[in-house]
């Protein structure tokens, strides 16, 4: 716990994933929401299968980054807010956007069930 994934769709070109996956840890981390910092695991997934929207609309070319951050369950609706709004600024600045694409970016912050959560190191 954390877990923070990034979605992107392959058709972006060349995703700055070591970049942003570095900056987006530091924003979360700055938040004060992360009491050890190492507990919190990012990674990015590309989608090279996706449709978005329906395929009779798409003269032009879509794309999408689609960012989740998994937290134990507590925190308020305006800490959550907050980190939205961190990893939504990060991901602004460096997700590619190429000319006459349309490139939805989108945050979601999930809690996980305390109770059911299971970790352990080894």
């Amino acid at each position: 716990m954390p877990h923070l994934i990034v979605e992107y769709t392959a058709n972006l070109g060349d995703f700055p994933e070591a970049q942003l996956l570095a900056e987006l840890n530091d924003a979360v981390i700055a938040s004060g929401q992360i009491a050890i910092e190492h507990d919190l695991k990012s990674r990015c997934v590309r989608s090279g299968s996706f449709v978005i929207g329906a395929s009779a609309h798409q003269a032009e070319p879509r794309g999408f980054v689609h960012a989740e951050l998994r937290l134990l369950s507590g925190r308020t609706p305006e800490i959550k807010r907050d980190l939205s709004d961190r990893i939504a600024a990060v991901l602004r600045q460096h997700s590619p956007h190429p000319a006459g694409m349309l490139v939805q970016l989108s945050v979601d912050i999930v809690d996980m069930d305390r109770a059911a959560y299971s970790k352990d190191k080894l």
